[in-house]
C-alpha cells in the first residue's frame, strides 16, 4: 500500500517516511504541489499526507487540485501541519475535500493509528466529494482571507526576526570582543570589527585561512590535541591562550569556541569568541610582584622566600645534596636611620641587597625579610666550604663604605648561617637556627658570621623556658627582694642598703639576677620588674626610716631599657606612689651605669631631674669599668660613686688598684661626691679604703644580700654596736 508524503522540510519528511515504512506501507514524496501532482499521474497512492506551507504551491492549492482531477479526488487526503492551527484553517481545510487535519508533531505510534482509520473508513465507506462548483467558490472566498491571514503572520515573524539580526548585527559589530567563524574545515569565512582591531588583519586578508595564522607558537602539539578533543566531545572549549597580531606582537587572550551542529548532529560552524586580556595579565602581574617581592630593593620579600626555601629544601631531599640559609642583620642600621635620616637608610639598603647579590651566584636566592634583615640561600652544595667563602665576601662587601649622597656611611652585618641536612629537614627549624646563630653573632660583637651549633639550640630554648617562666613569676610572686648593708667606713654603722632582686623558683630553686635580668631587658619585661623593685623597695625603706633612721637610704638599681622613650610615664607615677606612702625622695637613690649617660637623650635628662627635683639621690654604679668620663659627672650632679669590686677585691696586694682606688676617692671628693666601694671581704680592704678616705663600702664583709626580715634584725644588732 503506497503513501506519498508532500513535505518541504528535510528533517520533517524523513522523520515520516522512515516511521510509515517502519509499518510496511511503501512511500513516495515530493517537496511541493507541483512535484507531487507530476508523480500523481505517474502513480496514484492510496492516501495523501500534506504539510500546508510549502513553496511554489502550498498545501491548500495542492489539494483543491487533487480534488478537481477525477482520477485523483477519491484518494484520501490527511493535511498534517505545524504552521496551521487555527479553527478556520480546519474548517477550510475540510471544505476541499480532506478526510482529515492533523496538528504536528504527533506520536508515530498515534498518527499511524490515524492512518490505519482512514484508510479503513475510506475502503468501507468511500468520502463524499464536494462540488467541484461549489469547492471553488469556497475556495476563492476562504483562500485569500487564511493566505492573507497567514502572509500577515509570517510578515511579522519575519520582521521580528529581522530586528532580531539588525541588533545582533549591531552587538557583533560593537562587542569588544573579537568574533571569528570556521567552516567544517576550520577555514575562517567571517570576522568582526573587534577581531581586526585586536589582530590587525582585514576580512580579505584573513578570509579562508587556517587559525592558526593567528598563533603565537607558544603552545605544545599536546596543548592543541586536549583542546580539540575536549571540542569535539563536549562542543566547546575556553581557557587562556596567546595570540599573535599582523605586526607579530604577542599578547594573551582568552578565548571560547563553541561548535554549531546541524539538526542531524553534524558540524556546520566553529564559532570563536576572544579578548585581549593584556591589562589583566599585567595588573596580576602587578598585585602578584606586590605580594612577593620588597618594593624598596626588588628582592623576593619574606613570603615569596619562603616558597623558595620550602622549595629549594624538596630540591635538595631529591638530589641528596645540601643547602645553606643565611640570616644577615645590618649592624648599627638604627643608627644610620636616627641620625641622616630614612631616605639614606632606605638607600643603605637597596645598596647592601645589590652588594649581596653580587656575592652569590645565578642559581642562589637573596631575600628582604623585613626592616635590615636579608636572607640568603645558597643550593646544590656538595662541600660547605663554599658557604665559608660566601660568607667572608658577604662581609668584606658589606663592611666597604657607602656613598649616599653627600653621605658616607660604615656599616656591617651579623650573620647567622644553618646547614640542610645537618642541622635540620624542616623550613621552620632550619629558620629559628639562623636565627639563633644571627643572634649568636651580634652578642660576639658583630661584623662576623657565625654557624648554628646544638649548643646555640641548648642556650636558645634554655632562654625561651627561662623567658615563659620569667612572666610566669611576675603573676605568681615567686619574685623577692634581698637587701645587702652599705657601712659607713669610719663609724662601722649601716645607713643604707642596696635593694637586690632574687626569683625563687619553684624548680630551679634562687636564682641570682645576672641569670635573668638580661632576659627581662631583652624582653621588655624589666619594665614590669622594675617597678615592682622600686614599689617593693620604697616600702621597706618607709619601715627601715620608721624604725631606725629618718635619714635611712635604699638604692635601687635602674636599667638603660627603663630610660626609654616609650616609657615615659614611669617617674611620674613613682613619685605619686611616693606621696601616697609617706615617703620622702631623700630615702632613696637610683644606681644607673655610666653608659646611660654617654650622649644621653633629652628623654634621659628629664627623667634625671625629675628624680632630683624629688630629692632622690643618684648613684653611679660600677665605676671605672666604663668610659669613666668627669664630664658627665658634671653635668648631671651625681651624689655617690660606687668603686667597682674588681679595683677593690686586690686592694692589699695590687699597687696599681690602690692607686686607681685612692685617685678615684680623691677626684670623687674634689667633685663633692661621695664613694662607696662594692665587693669588701676582707678586714683588709676595709682599713685601706677608710684609711684612703672612702666614705661607705659593701661587700660580705658586713653581709650577704639577706631577706628583709634578717636585715631588720641586722640593724637592730649593728644600731644597738654602734650607738
Amino acid at each position: 500500500m503506497k503513501i506519498m508524503v508532500v513535505e518541504d522540510t528535510e528533517d520533517s519528511r524523513i522523520l515520516l517516511e522512515d516511521v510509515l515504512r517502519t509499518n510496511s506501507y511503501e512511500v513516495d514524496s515530493a517537496t511541493n504541489g507541483i512535484e507531487a501532482l507530476k508523480k500523481l499521474k505517474q502513480s496514484i497512492p492510496s492516501l495523501i499526507i500534506s504539510d500546508i506551507l510549502m513553496p511554489e504551491m502550498d498545501g491548500f492549492e495542492f489539494c483543491q487540485q487533487v480534488k478537481h482531477d477525477p482520477q485523483l479526488r477519491a484518494i484520501p487526503f490527511i493535511f498534517y501541519s505545524a504552521t496551521y492551527t487555527d479553527n478556520s484553517d480546519k474548517e477550510f481545510a475540510m471544505s476541499l475535500g480532506a478526510s482529515l487535519f492533523v496538528i504536528k508533531p504527533k506520536d508515530p505510534i498515534e498518527f499511524i493509528e490515524i492512518i490505519k482509520g482512514v484508510l479503513a473508513e475510506n475502503t468501507s465507506h468511500p468520502s463524499i466529494q464536494p462540488d467541484p462548483v461549489k469547492m471553488d467558490d469556497a475556495f476563492k472566498e476562504n483562500y485569500a482571507r487564511i493566505l492573507n491571514k497567514k502572509l500577515f503572520s509570517k510578515i511579522i515573524t519575519l520582521e521580528r526576526q529581522e530586528e532580531e539580526l539588525k541588533l545582533a548585527s549591531l552587538v557583533l559589530d560593537n562587542s569588544s570582543e573579537g568574533m571569528m567563524v570556521s567552516d567544517t574545515k576550520n577555514n575562517i569565512i567571517m570576522i568582526n570589527p573587534a577581531f581586526t582591531e585586536i589582530t590587525g588583519y582585514e576580512f580579505e586578508e584573513i578570509r579562508g585561512k587556517n587559525p592558526r595564522v593567528l598563533s603565537a607558537g607558544y603552545h605544545d602539539l599536546p596543548f592543541y590535541q586536549a583542546m580539540w578533543h575536549e571540542l569535539l566531545s563536549a562542543g566547546k572549549w575556553h581557557g587562556e591562550i596567546w595570540g599573535k597580531r599582523k605586526n607579530g606582537e604577542t599578547y594573551p587572550k582568552w578565548l571560547t569556541i563553541n561548535t554549531i551542529c546541524n539538526k542531524n548532529g553534524s558540524i556546520h560552524r566553529y564559532v570563536a569568541l576572544f579578548s585581549d586580556i593584556s591589562d589583566k595579565k599585567q595588573s596580576e602581574e602587578l598585585i602578584w610582584r606586590q605580594a612577593n617581592f620588597d618594593s624598596l630593593t626588588e628582592l623576593p620579600n619574606r613570603d615569596m622566600f619562603r616558597n623558595i626555601l620550602e622549595r629549594e629544601i624538596k630540591k635538595s631531599k631529591r638530589d641528596k645534596l645540601s643547602l645553606a640559609l643565611l640570616l644577615l642583620d645590618i649592624d648599627l642600621f638604627k643608627e644610620v636611620n636616627d641620625t641622616l635620616g630614612l631616605d639614606v637608610g632606605d638607600a643603605l639598603l637597596k645598596e647592601t641587597a645589590g652588594r649581596i647579590g653580587d656575592c652569590i651566584r645565578e642559581i642562589d636566592t637573596v631575600a628582604r625579610m623585613g626592616g635590615d634583615e636579608f636572607s640568603v640561600i645558597i643550593t646544590g652544595l656538595c662541600d660547605t666550604s663554599h658557604v665559608d667563602n660566601i660568607a667572608h665576601k658577604i662581609a668584606e662587601s658589606l663592611s666597604k663604605p657607602y656613598q649616599l649622597g653627600d653621605e658616607v656611611v660604615y656599616v656591617s652585618a651579623s650573620t647567622g648561617i644553618t646547614l640542610y641536612p645537618n642541622d635540620a629537614e624542616d623550613m621552620a627549624t632550619l629558620m629559628k637556627n639562623a636565627d639563633q646563630a644571627m643572634y649568636a653573632a651580634k652578642q660576639k660583637g658583630r661584623n662576623r658570621f657565625n654557624y648554628f651549633t646544638q649548643s646555640l639550640q641548648d642556650a636558645a630554648q634554655y632562654r625561651l623556658r627561662m623567658t615563659n617562666d620569667l612572666r610566669v613569676a611576675l603573676e605568681s610572686n615567686q619574685l623577692r627582694i634581698n637587701f645587702q648593708p652599705i657601712v659607713h667606713c669610719k663609724s662601722g654603722r649601716i645607713y643604707k642598703a642596696e635593694a637586690l632582686i632574687r626569683w625563687q623558683h619553684p624548680l630551679r630553686g634562687l636564682i641570682c639576677p645576672i641569670q635573668f635580668i638580661p632576659l627581662a631587658e631583652e624582653t621588655g619585661l624589666i619594665n614590669k620588674i622594675g617597678d615592682w623593685i622600686f614599689k617593693e623597695s620604697a616600702r621597706w625603706a618607709k619601715k627601715f626610716s620608721s624604725q631606725f633612721d629618718s635619714d635611712f637610704q635604699v638604692s635601687v638599681n635602674l636599667s638603660p631599657i627603663q630610660f626609654r622613650t616609650e616609657n615615659n610615664i614611669f617617674v611620674e607615677e613613682w613619685l605619686i606612689f611616693l606621696q601616697k606612702l609617706g615617703l620622702s625622695g631623700k630615702n632613696l637613690v637610683i644606681e644607673i651605669t655610666e653608659g646611660l649617660l654617654l650622649n644621653a637623650e633629652p628623654e634621659v635628662i628629664d627623667k634625671l631631674l625629675q628624680f632630683r627635683d624629688a630629692g632622690i639621690e643618684v648613684a653611679i654604679d660600677d665605676f671605672g669599668t666604663g668610659y669613666s668620663s668627669l664630664s658627665y659627672i658634671k653635668k648631671f650632679e651625681i651624689d655617690y660613686l660606687k668603686i667597682d669590686r674588681s679595683f677593690t677585691s686586690n686592694l692589699e696586694t695590687d699597687k696599681n688598684d690602690i692607686a686607681l682606688s685612692e685617685a678615684i676617692i680623691v677626684m670623687a671628693h674634689k667633685l663633692g661626691l661621695k664613694v662607696i666601694a662594692e665587693g669588701v671581704e676582707y678586714v683588709g680592704q676595709q682599713n685601706r679604703l677608710r684609711d684612703s678616705g672612702c666614705d661607705y663600702a659593701q661587700g660580705y664583709l658586713y653581709s650577704k644580700p639577706i631577706p628583709p626580715e634578717e636585715f631588720e634584725k641586722l640593724l637592730q644588732h649593728n644600731l644597738a654596736n654602734t650607738g
